[in-house]
């Protein structure tokens, strides 16, 4: 067995839980750690922290990414409502001097 943790001494509870983010995030197998083979605290507070995150993510409703034509449905779409959908706005021209902006009339 290969061990993805290069740690040449025990670390305390404290170490080992100030780099769980980072362990969890980097998507290693945690529970090969050597301080998870050692340590029951450290091992039920991760199987409690695994618990949490499988129901949270049963609260949430499954994720479906937009088909891939979805961007160009939508500019078709655009394209066919044409400029009659548009909303005409009046913009007044100003002119700048370099201490007044001026508007033209």
């Amino acid at each position: 067995m290969t061990s993805e943790f290069n740690v040449s001494e025990k670390i305390t509870c404290e170490e080992f839980q100030s780099h769980l983010p980072e362990l969890i995030a980097s998507g290693v197998d945690i529970t090969q750690h050597p301080h998870m083979h050692e340590c029951d605290l450290c091992r039920q507070l991760v199987a409690d922290l695994e618990a949490i995150a499988e129901a949270a993510r049963q609260l949430l409703p499954p994720v479906e990414d937009p088909p891939d034509t979805l961007w160009e449905q939508i500019q078709s779409k655009i394209r066919a409502e044409g400029p009659s959908g548009a909303t005409e706005i009046e913009t007044e021209e100003l002119t700048f001097d370099e201490e007044n902006p001026v508007r033209k009339k």
